[in-house]
């Protein structure tokens, strides 16, 4: 019996991806770069443990037993399987079947980049699993694309690449977690539940259906990509956050460009917008940048200096049912906002009403995959069933 438990970060985009120049093969029609949040707060965990007793591929997701005849999964195992083989590893462990139990700790399919943690972090555990060396970003992306800018912590690039077969659309990192450490991440979730029109489905209509999607693979995202990598290393926050938000924004006229339109944000999503647009707009300079994924929630990028004042005034103008605290993740010092509460209210912002955040998580950008040496962190029990159903 061999097993081995993993954790995988979410990452989340401030130039998108949004569509595939081969379904099979996740290959996208542009470039795309995200940050990596850190794992203290948001995380993908995976156990996976092969044994000669398995009679089948067995695979539980959040306590869930679900089917393992679902080709992107199979094609991650196969191919990092095909790595192992040309790797030299053990021929008896490659023959052995699988257990695979994986969790995430925070909503699935919500918006929140799930999907990408959970691929990141099997394709991870299984490249541990058979000790393949090397880069597996295009092994993950096969699974789910934006999985592969899972694979790395700080800022990461995903090269849509040329090559036919695809081989040469991988992530790599454009900096570190450690380069730009003053960078914060606030998310507000505004609903997680599941959403109505999945990604994959968004994009295929997206691809076939939307003039402005081609415009914007051909014109914008190029150029953005180059300027915001460049903000990026050098810490220009103001070029950083202007370039994320305007590209936030075209994606979701894209969606809405889409025959029959996708609509991922909503009144609430908008409201946030205009808070932030007038919170930068109060103090004469840019503290904030939202960006919104396939959902309706936010995700604020900020420096450090920004949070207390940001978290204050969010709690004010999107309070928590019955005021309750629905702040998550790092600790939050208290700050003083009254003043730029009435310059945002003087712009026709109002307090709205309670209960339309779920709750706030406040994060960094961190790290990337890492293997968990403690067995008390397995999910599976020797047995191979999860822990969750043995109790």
């Amino acid at each position: 019996m061999h097993v081995v438990t993993c954790i995988a970060p979410v990452n989340i985009a401030v130039i998108k991806y949004w569509g595939k120049r081969d379904e099979v093969l996740i290959v996208p029609t542009n470039d795309s770069l995200s940050g990596t949040l850190s794992m203290e707060q948001m995380h993908a965990k995976t156990t996976i443990m092969a044994s000669p007793n398995f009679k089948k591929n067995c695979i539980w997701l959040n306590g869930k037993e679900e089917s393992f005849d679902n080709e992107r999964l199979l094609t991650c195992l196969r191919e990092v399987q095909r790595r192992a083989e040309r790797d030299g590893a053990n021929k008896d462990l490659l023959k052995w079947h699988i257990h695979v139990c994986s969790e995430n700790n925070f909503p699935t399919a919500a918006g929140l980049a799930s999907s990408a943690a959970g691929y990141a972090c099997f394709v991870y555990t299984l490249a541990q699993l058979y000790s393949v060396k090397g880069d597996v970003s295009q092994i993950a992306r096969q699974g789910s694309g934006s999985a592969c800018r899972s694979l790395a912590g700080g800022f990461v690039r995903w090269h849509m690449g040329s090559a036919p077969d695809g081989s040469d659309s991988i992530a790599t990192q454009v900096v570190p977690e450690t380069h730009w450490p003053e960078m914060r991440v606030i998310i507000l979730v505004v609903n997680d539940k599941k959403k109505k029109v999945s990604s994959t489905s968004g994009m295929q209509r997206s691809v076939l259906t939307s003039e402005l999607l081609k415009h914007r693979i051909t014109y914008c995202v190029p150029q953005r990509v180059k300027d915001i990598e460049k903000a990026i290393i050098s810490k220009d926050f103001n070029t950083f956050a202007e370039i994320t938000m305007k590209d936030s924004n075209q994606f979701h006229a894209v969606a809405l460009d889409t025959y029959p339109p996708a609509v991922y944000m909503n009144d609430v999503s908008h409201a946030i917008v205009d808070f932030i647009h007038c919170f930068n707009k109060a103090k004469k300079s840019t503290k904030v940048a939202y960006t919104f994924d396939a959902g309706p929630n936010a995700c604020l990028y900020l420096l450090e200096s920004a949070v207390a004042e940001t978290i204050a005034l969010v709690n004010h103008f999107f309070p928590g049912h019955n005021s309750k605290n629905i702040i998550q993740g790092l600790p939050v010092p208290p700050a003083n906002v009254q003043e730029t509460i009435a310059a945002i209210e003087k712009m026709g912002v109002v307090r709205h009403e309670e209960g339309l955040l779920k709750f706030v998580i406040n994060t960094r950008v961190g790290e990337g995959p890492k293997q968990l040496t403690d067995s008390s962190q397995h999910l599976l029990s020797p047995s191979g069933v999860p822990k969750r159903l043995a109790e």
